[in-house]
């Protein structure tokens, strides 16, 4: 079971994706004899496997109902546990775009947290790619390792638990992407430097413009070019349709007569309606996540 290799049916151990209404996910290992107990009723785990990813699950008492899904790594950022701040689907986007991550590329990255960006990341070096990712604190370095395990991709991730502002990186003039998701990505910056190969990209996520600042000076001193800051805001768009009244242009006869053809219809009902199909933003959108820093590192003759 790996989130980077498609299965179609559920079978004992696997890592699945539980879709309960909007918005409600959660991470499930489907294990025999077990049952999962929630609001909506309690759903035994050997009346899932077999069944098809994507299938509807009905509760015991025939009233609740889930999903099972497969895992994504787009999923799995919204099921996950928050042991940190995670990076949504928007900025990861945008910055394995930006870095221009591959098949076969060596990535690394600096600030494991929840693992969150990880997966996309392994996915996007797979199949023979491979991330390095860097965490300082013990317990979330083991954490995540453990969700790698769990969603088959050990194989694709090292987990180091490392302080990288002091220690620095294990490889030199190799990795094709560096990504540095710190309070203090600064003091990084001469670490990835060293690891970076020619050509090599770096991303600095930093949540306020003091960071960005302080970082965008250092890149520059170090020899970083093609120094870009971005910020992404996603605002989603609602495509519905409406009616609305045809406007009366001055076509009098044609008005009057209308409202000579049922004089117990209100002036209102008596106009003529049309479908349209209207495009307009939602009324709450989410706003600032954090700064992408971006910037490419050619050695100087």
């Amino acid at each position: 079971m790996s989130i980077v290799e498609y299965k179609a049916i559920v079978e004992y151990g696997d890592r699945a994706i539980i879709f309960v209404g909007m918005n409600h996910f959660y991470p499930l290992v489907v294990q025999r004899g077990q049952v999962m107990h929630s609001k909506y009723g309690a759903f035994p785990h050997d009346w899932m496997v077999g069944k098809t990813f994507g299938s509807k699950i009905w509760a015991r008492n025939n009233k609740g109902w889930l999903y099972i899904l497969h895992p994504t790594a787009e999923l799995w950022t919204l099921s996950l546990l928050h042991r940190t701040q995670v990076i949504y689907s928007t900025d990861i986007s945008m910055i394995i775009s930006e870095l221009e991550i591959m098949p076969g590329c060596l990535v690394i990255e600096s600030g494991t947290g929840s693992g969150s960006l990880s997966h996309a990341i392994i996915r996007a070096v797979s199949p023979n790619g491979k991330l390095l990712t860097y965490e300082f604190h013990n317990e979330r370095a083991d954490k995540a390792e453990n969700d790698f395990k769990l969603n088959g991709l050990n194989h694709l991730v090292t987990v180091h638990c490392r302080n990288v502002c002091q220690e620095g990186f294990d490889i030199t003039s190799e990795a094709d992407a560096v990504i540095l998701d710190l309070p203090i990505p600064w003091e990084a910056i001469p670490y990835a430097k060293q690891a970076l190969k020619p050509g090599g990209r770096i991303c600095c996520f930093s949540p306020c413009i003091e960071q960005v600042q302080r970082s965008c000076m250092c890149l520059r001193d170090h020899g970083f070019i093609d120094v870009k800051v971005l910020e992404t805001i996603l605002r989603p768009y609602r495509v519905k349709k409406m009616e609305l009244p045809i406007a009366n242009t001055g076509n009098c006869e044609s008005f009057q007569s209308n409202e000579r053809s049922d004089p117990s219809t209100s002036h209102h009902e008596n106009k003529s309606k049309r479908e349209l199909l209207s495009t307009f933003p939602v009324a709450t959108t989410p706003g600032h996540t954090g700064y992408l820093t971006f910037a490419t590192f050619y050695p100087q003759e």
